[in-house]
């Protein structure tokens, strides 16, 4: 994840969602902030970052190649802002350089 210190910037964009939060929700001001900290902070990760990050997790559960590429493929389309359709090739490239 990128520089977790940019959280300033969230006072001043996210203030209607914070609001949001605590009316909708039994969090207070102060923990509806840190959740929308913690949310901006996991989709800030780059496609690249994900990928790796991904692949890694994957293979510690046992998963060969195969599996994990077509699994982080499908998963990619989920993502915050869906990043352009990676290859199988595009992948394995971000993985092993």
């Amino acid at each position: 994840m990128r520089n977790r210190l940019a959280y300033p910037r969230i006072y001043r964009v996210h203030d209607e969602l914070v609001d949001h939060l605590t009316r909708s929700t039994p969090l207070q001001r102060g923990e509806a902030l840190r959740v929308i900290q913690d949310v901006l902070a996991y989709f800030d990760e780059t496609t690249e970052d994900y990928v790796r990050r991904r692949h890694r997790e994957l293979q510690a559960q046992g998963l060969v190649n195969a599996e994990i590429f077509e699994r982080v493929e499908a998963d990619l389309k989920y993502r915050a802002v869906a990043p352009p359709e990676l290859t199988l090739r595009q992948l394995r490239r971000i993985v092993y350089g």
